[in-house]
């Protein structure tokens, strides 16, 4: 398996856990950072499909960065939804791993696309 559907599948992964915990934010009626975090979380995959799919390897380092920029926002978001107490601590920690592995291969994958 290579490193690009490795990501692929740890980013799909995630955005069926993003689409979840949006659910449960809105059971608790929280509907503004709940969007914000579903709309990033699950552009982070998207974006490496579309990189997989570039034309060129430029366009491939582009989709990369925003699916990298993507990432980082989500993180913004689940640490705020924790410090608002609307994610456990547990929560949080579990859906932050996650996305820091993301960004982690993600931040690699650049550095060596682009060397």
């Amino acid at each position: 398996m290579s490193l690009n559907s490795i990501v692929l599948v740890k980013s799909k992964r995630f955005a069926v856990r993003i689409v979840k915990v949006y659910s449960y934010m809105c059971d608790k009626h929280e509907f503004v950072m709940s969007k914000q975090l579903l709309r990033c979380g699950t552009s982070i995959g998207a974006n490496i499909t579309e990189g997989i799919y570039a034309q060129s390897r430029a366009d491939f380092i582009n989709k990369i960065n925003i699916a990298l920029k993507e990432a980082a926002e989500t993180a913004y978001w689940l640490d705020l939804l924790k410090d608002t107490n609307y994610l456990t601590q547990q929560q949080y920690r579990s859906l932050n791993n996650d996305c820091q592995e993301i960004i982690r291969i993600l931040a690699s994958t650049i550095k060596t696309s682009k060397g």
